[in-house]
């Protein structure tokens, strides 16, 4: 089987040198394309020596339309807006997508809903094998133990993070409540601050910290009567999400227009 040709936006970027990087040895997937905004530093540059290894021959451009062509899979972890432009262009040229991105509002993940009928598209808050097992286990855990077990998330990011709580907290929360029978927008609780009472038996909270240059910690605790458990993912590095992406591109090779996750791309398997 062929490689899978990959448009990578944000190539300048750490995610972006990541996944070019991890692509440059993995036989699936092949670069076809390195995007960065108008104006960057980088343009021009080989995106393979930008990534410390051996050149590609592939040169960041700004052009998303040239780059997004029939058969291709746009890589997305950017920003929003970026990542809606990406989209639309990918619809248009017939490529699939694979979007990281997170902090979406619901009017900008409305948009993304409404593209993925026009191409196959993964989205996923945190493409890690690891997370997308956890959320699992979070979901069937929470409905097993029952309403006797109080839910709290926590998630700490590098300093520089823009958007909080985490899309991946946020992905674990909603596990958390679809293992209730309750929507998060009803329970959730985004810190706490002042003289608030005592917890509700209802509520899921969810606390962010941000600092340093951790790339991403989550935790679920279930706190029961006389016991806890704590349910901890751990990324040592960005190869985890890179990997992930990866492996649901050469997957979205030959799927119909869709909405996917990250629960169907490791369907048959871990």
């Amino acid at each position: 089987m062929s490689a899978v040709g990959l448009v990578i936006a944000g190539a300048a970027g750490r995610m972006g040198r990541t996944l070019i990087r991890l692509a440059s040895v993995d036989p699936a997937v092949a670069v076809l394309a390195a995007l960065e905004v108008e104006g960057h530093p980088e343009l021009g540059h080989d995106a393979g020596i930008l990534a410390g290894v051996a050149a590609s021959g592939v040169g960041l451009t700004r052009d998303a339309h040239i780059a997004l062509v029939p058969g291709a899979v746009l890589i997305d972890f950017s920003a929003p807006e970026a990542t809606l432009a990406h989209l639309e262009a990918a619809a248009r040229g017939g490529s699939a997508a694979v979007v990281g991105t997170t902090g979406f509002s619901p009017a900008q993940q409305a948009q993304v809903e409404a593209l993925a009928r026009q191409l196959p598209c993964v989205q996923a808050s945190n493409m890690s094998v690891g997370v997308t097992l956890l959320s699992e286990i979070v979901e069937q855990a929470v409905r097993r133990l029952g309403p006797a077990f109080d839910i709290e998330l926590s998630e700490i990011h590098h300093r520089h993070k823009k958007d909080a709580p985490s899309g991946t907290a946020l992905t674990l929360a909603r596990a958390a409540a679809r293992g209730r029978g309750v929507a998060l927008d009803e329970v959730g609780l985004y810190g706490r601050e002042g003289l608030v009472g005592e917890r509700t038996d209802a509520e899921i909270g969810v606390l962010a910290l941000r600092g340093g240059d951790v790339v991403g910690d989550h935790t679920v605790y279930l706190l029961g009567p006389g016991e806890r458990i704590e349910l901890t993912h751990r990324a040592h590095s960005r190869d985890c999400f890179a990997a992930g992406a990866l492996r649901a591109a050469a997957w979205l090779s030959g799927r119909p227009a869709g909405l996917y996750s990250m629960r169907d791309v490791l369907a048959g398997g871990i």
